[in-house]
């Protein structure tokens, strides 16, 4: 088989209250938006993937419309179902970029098999996958009305933004609990918004509030740091920004620096990395989150075959996909009682509506 077309679409959906706007420490977003990948066979056999928005729109010119100065010279001729190869040296240049043609071509795989993805990820473990409820910094009243819908709807985890001051975290969770004590799991985010001094602080700040974990309070290469905080306080740390490579995640277990890995595809690379961070993971148990960063229907099906077929994502799975208003694809996910089935169709097991593609296009962004 070979690669024989590739086209790219640069889309963005609006989302809806309560998750936005959607405010972290840096940026506030109303909208989830991503960079679609269309590849051809010469057997006939379409794939589909997809890549984040915050990173494909800061490449927009680059990698849509006129895409074929990038992707074709790479990828026509290949052979789309040798995904190894696709790792070791086509040499597509950032993990983000490599996400989205390896998400189409597990498509194609699982198409040419006639099997949907978690069989080729090691069979169905479980057949409906746990997501999180999801929120952006709020004020205390705020937080406290949407944490009470989102367990009125039957979600069981709930993940907040944080990380503008720890006043303000503090401020937040208190409301949380307050109103719906502890029957939503909480984990609060700062995207390494704090110094190893604060992060430790509000770390022991939070203990009375029983969070299931602490997400990635400092940068990315503090490792070490992160290592010494978890002998300091009982709040059990969690690690995202840090898990790229597998010499990375290597270091991290070697220093018990995490209680938790939040991997992503955009992140390392690809769902075969985000199987093997899994796989390595649990040999120090620890186990795994599959990370979201505002997902439409075709990162969320990888998330789905990626968590059914692997035992080390035994939690609720970041998710923003329920504050959609619409999506890509021609049956779109229903959550119910916080959790999704597994799509038990080919490949991703989903089909793309065209007429949906085509109303979501950003053509500004490729004038």
């Amino acid at each position: 088989m070979k690669i024989t077309g590739v086209e790219t679409f640069l889309v963005d959906i609006p989302m809806q209250t309560p998750v936005s706007p959607y405010q972290s420490r840096y940026i506030s977003s109303s909208s989830t938006g991503a960079l679609i990948m269309r590849i051809e066979t010469d057997s006939g056999i379409v794939g589909w993937g997809e890549t984040p928005q915050r990173l494909s729109f800061q490449n927009a010119k680059s990698f849509t419309g006129e895409e074929a100065s990038y992707f074709r010279p790479i990828l026509l001729d290949k052979d789309p179902t040798d995904i190894s190869a696709l790792y070791a040296d086509w040499g597509i240049e950032e993990p983000y970029l490599q996400a989205l043609v390896e998400m189409a071509c597990w498509d194609i795989l699982g198409k040419q098999c006639g099997q949907p993805l978690h069989r080729l990820l090691g069979g169905m473990y479980r057949d409906r996958v746990e997501v999180t409820c999801c929120m952006g910094i709020r004020g205390p009243e705020e937080a406290a009305t949407i944490s009470k819908h989102y367990v009125d709807l039957g979600f069981s985890t709930m993940k907040t933004k944080a990380g503008r001051s720890p006043e303000e975290d503090l401020a937040m969770v208190r409301a949380i609990r307050e109103s719906v004590g502890d029957r939503l799991n909480l984990r609060i985010d700062p995207n390494m918004g704090y110094s190893p001094e604060l992060a430790l602080q509000l770390a022991k700040d939070l203990e009375p509030y029983d969070l299931q974990y602490f997400e990635q309070p400092m940068d990315k290469a503090l490792l070490q740091e992160s290592a010494d905080i978890r002998q300091q306080t009982k709040t059990p740390l969690a690690l995202n920004e840090s898990v790229t490579t597998m010499e990375n995640v290597r270091k991290i277990l070697e220093l018990n620096a995490a209680d938790f890995l939040l991997p992503d595809t955009y992140q390392c690379g690809g769902l075969w990395a985000v199987k093997l961070v899994g796989e390595i993971a649990a040999s120090a148990n620890v186990p795994c989150i599959f990370h979201c960063s505002h997902d439409l229907g075709l990162r969320t099906a990888t998330m789905l075959h990626m968590a059914g077929s692997s035992p080390n994502f035994p939690l609720a799975n970041d998710c923003t996909y329920y504050s959609l208003e619409n999506d890509i694809i021609t049956q779109p996910f229903e959550i119910r009682e916080g959790t999704i089935a597994i799509p038990t169709g080919p490949g991703l097991g989903i089909e793309i509506d065209e007429a949906m593609l085509k109303r979501y296009l950003v053509k500004s962004s490729i004038e």
